[in-house]
Parts: C-alpha cells; sequence; structure tokens
C-alpha cells in the first residue's frame, strides 16, 4: 500500500474507530479507485473521496413498544442517509439483534456504488433496528414496525428516501411499515418498495436479488466462452436471496447442491429444484432460520454447525451475510477446483478471502452481483410514479439488461493489462465515476 493511500485510510480509521466492517468496505473501496482517484486530479481537488466516506446524514432514534405479555421494550433504530448525489436515498431496512451503526453505515456506503451500477437514479442509503423477529408474534411484529415507523416517517418520502426490505424485513414487515407511514402522512405514495402485489408491489421483486446474480454469472461465463448449464454451485442462506439464486440456477441447467442456515448446511447431490424450491420459500415464511427441516422432510445429508464451502463445487455464491466466507473456506473452495466466486450477499466474503480469491479463481463482489433486487425496487419506484403495472416478463427482461449492463461496466472499468477482468475494481470504479461526476456538478454541498 502506498503512503498516500494508507494516510487516507488512517484517516478514515481515526474518525471511525472500533467501526471494522465499515472500515472493511472502504478499504476495498479506496484501493480498488485508488490510482484512478490519482490520476483525475479534479476528484482529488474536490476531496471527492473525504466526502463520499461521510454519510451525509445519521438518524438515530428510541422504538418503544409493548410485548405480547404486556411488558415495554425498547430497542434503538437508525437510518443512514449516505449518499443522494445520484438521486434520492435508497436501501433496505435490516432488523437483526446484532446490528450496529457500523454494518449499516457498510451496507449504506456499498449501496452507492451498487445503485449507481444499475444507472437507475437512486442514492445510497440502509437502516434497521437492533431487533429479533425471531419467537416474535405477529401482533408484536406489527406493533414494532408502527413503533419504528412513528419516528422514521419523517426522514423517509418518495423523492427523499425509499427503504425496502432485508434481514429481517419481508413482505410483512413492509406491510406494517408502509401502512403506519399512510396513516400518519396522509397519503398514498410509493415511499417503500418491496411492497405487496396488491398496494404496489412488482412482480418478481422476492426473487431479483437471486436472479441478478445468475444472470450476471452468465455473463462472466459467456465472456469465457462457457455457460452455467451444467454447472455444479453451491448457495448458502435459503431466504429470498438464496431461493431467487436457486431457482434462476435450476431454470438454466445448474445442479444447485446446498443451501444453508445458522443451523448448519444441507447436501443435495441431485440438485435442489423443483417442489424442494417451493418448500425453501415456506420454510422461510414459516419465520424460522433452520435447514435442518428441510434435511428432514427430503431425506438429504445435514452437516451441523459447518458451511456448505467444504463441498466440490463449481461455483460458489454466498447469499445469506456480511463476511460468511473466510480465508480457510476460500482456500478450500480453491483446492476442490472452483473456479468462480460470486457474492450474493454484501460483502459476503472476508477481506483476506477476497484477496485470495481474486488471485486464483474469478471473484465477483456484491456489489455487481447482487444489484438485482435493488434495479427491481427501482423499477418498482418507476411503476408507482407512473401509475402502471409490468408484466413479470417485461420486469425479468429490464432486469436481465441492467445486469448485462452492469456486467459490461465491470469490463469496461476492470480490464487488465493481461486481458483479464478485475471485477473488483471494474464494479467499484465504475460506481465511482458516476457518483463522483454527479457530486462534482452540485458543487460543495
Amino acid at each position: 500500500m502506498n503512503s498516500k493511500l494508507e494516510t487516507f485510510i488512517d484517516y478514515v480509521r481515526l474518525k471511525n474507530p472500533g467501526e471494522d466492517e465499515f472500515l472493511q468496505a472502504v478499504q476495498e473501496v479506496v484501493e480498488s479507485v485508488w490510482e484512478f482517484y490519482q490520476q483525475n486530479p479534479k476528484y482529488r481537488e474536490a476531496a471527492i473521496l473525504e466526502r463520499m466516506v461521510e454519510p451525509e446524514r445519521v438518524i438515530s432514534f428510541r422504538v418503544p413498544w409493548v410485548d405480547d405479555a404486556g411488558k415495554v421494550q425498547v430497542n434503538r433504530g437508525f437510518r443512514v442517509e449516505f449518499n443522494s448525489a445520484i438521486g434520492p436515498y435508497k436501501g433496505g431496512i435490516r432488523f437483526h439483534p446484532n446490528l450496529s451503526l457500523s454494518t449499516l453505515k457498510f451496507l449504506g456506503f456499498e449501496q452507492t456504488f451498487k445503485n449507481s451500477l444499475t444507472s437507475l437514479p437512486m442514492g445510497g442509503g440502509k437502516g434497521g433496528a437492533d431487533f429479533s423477529p425471531r419467537g416474535k408474534s405477529d401482533m408484536e411484529m406489527m406493533r414494532f414496525c408502527q413503533a419504528f415507523m412513528a419516528e422514521l416517517f419523517r426522514h423517509i418520502g418518495p423523492n427523499t428516501d425509499i427503504p425496502a426490505g432485508d434481514l429481517g424485513v419481508g413482505a410483512r414487515e413492509i406491510g406494517y411499515m408502509f401502512g403506519m407511514y399512510k396513516k400518519l402522512r396522509n397519503e398514498f405514495t410509493g415511499v417503500f418498495t418491496g411492497k405487496g402485489r396488491e398496494y404496489g408491489g412488482s412482480l418478481i421483486r422476492p426473487e431479483a436479488t437471486g436472479f441478478g446474480a445468475i444472470y450476471f454469472i452468465r455473463e462472466i461465463l459467456a465472456l469465457q466462452n462457457d455457460s452455467i448449464k451444467g454447472k455444479t454451485v453451491a448457495v448458502s442462506g435459503f431466504g429470498n436471496v438464496a431461493w431467487g439464486t436457486v431457482s434462476k440456477a435450476s431454470e438454466l441447467g445448474a445442479r444447485v447442491v446446498t443451501i444453508s442456515g445458522p443451523d448448519g448446511y444441507v447436501y443435495d447431490p441431485d440438485g435442489i429444484s423443483g417442489e424442494k424450491i417451493d418448500y425453501m420459500r415456506l420454510l422461510r415464511a414459516s419465520n424460522q432460520d433452520k435447514v435442518k427441516p428441510f434435511a428432514e422432510k427430503y431425506g438429504l445429508a445435514y452437516f451441523e454447525k459447518k458451511k456448505p464451502w467444504e463441498q466440490k463445487v463449481d461455483i460458489a455464491i454466498p447469499c445469506a451475510i456480511q463476511n460468511e466466507l473466510n480465508l480457510e473456506d476460500a482456500k478450500t473452495l480453491v483446492a476442490n477446483g472452483c473456479k468462480l466466486i460470486a457474492e450474493a450477499s454484501n460483502m459476503g466474503l472476508t477481506a483476506d478471502a477476497t484477496s485470495y480469491a481474486q488471485k486464483h479463481i474469478i471473484f465477483a463482489p456484491g456489489k455487481a452481483v447482487n444489484a438485482g433486487g435493488v434495479s427491481v425496487s427501482g423499477l418498482e419506484m418507476s411503476q408507482n410514479s407512473l401509475r402502471v403495472d409490468w408484466t413479470r416478463e417485461e420486469v425479468d427482461a429490464k432486469l436481465n439488461q441492467i445486469m448485462v449492463n452492469i456486467h459490461e461496466t465491470c469490463v469496461k472499468y476492470g480490464t487488465e493489462p493481461n486481458g483479464k477482468v478485475n471485477y473488483l475494481k471494474g464494479a467499484n470504479i465504475g460506481g465511482f465515476v458516476k457518483v463522483a461526476e454527479a457530486m462534482m456538478a452540485q458543487g460543495i454541498v
């Protein structure tokens, strides 16, 4: 690392002590764009990077609510409005007991570049609460969502900040929050994406992240004169992202052999397809996070407290949570012949795992691979604004084209002198340029 780059990283570290996830995300982006940044002094003179790593606004608030036993509970809510240079803040809401400001800043920072890559007019943001949905009744979920929205409604709007779902926040939770927002503001607007079909939601939004990931992987392989058909794939998670990934991969002829949860992973040598994919959705809809019942239902091998990366596969697609695939996992995958790791989760690999994967195989980062979800959110916003309802085929075709365009951007900015594509560099520079140019045009604000 050269001295100027190291000085900049130290500057960010001193301003954000203890925020490891955020610092990891910043370092990954800054290292990728640094040479490009130095070659364009107009960005340096305007302190674009210094401004980019600082959120425009961080909102923290108390969320008091009453559980079914009549006891008052108190949680903490957040919204990080990171960058609005190319559009209103856009990013999900996450409910997780270990949620921290560091995680939300990392996610909001990543979202800024991801949204830029889609070419849609969306800035970056993220929010949530240190609340666990596990074991909560439907009424408790409703009361918590309404209490959360009783404060957040002041800070969001269809032209200001448009949240969506994320970990712990699905269609039910979005419905409760949207209903409360509508009541408090006395207006029906497209302030949320991921809404139910009955009140403005878009077709294929739940599966869009997974679909987009497979479309992106298909483009990577096509550039290698290869195809996803016949490939063996390891997937982690079993929520919407994993479900969409498994569905589209299976449809295109791949054989997905794993899904996982916090309890362990399931191995299916024949490939997860057909009714097994449908059961994935039912399992998650039951509001639990274990995959052992899946293994028991279909008589499959279940590996308790283990991760799927020990299996021999052609492609690995982490779909669960940040830093879920570490250096040892990456080494095992490479040793077993894996040719491609694509992050469908946000920052699914640890920093050292990313570095190792880049040296040995093709690595594709989350801000490019998993941009399909927010892309269809953007398409949902368009449908709401136009008061139209596109068909499944129309939305899917638009999503596919967006992912093709993102891949082209990565190739444009990431092709090395030896002809190989550095997808991490390409995604980061491609996302950076649009945001940087918009910030330059708008002055020092």
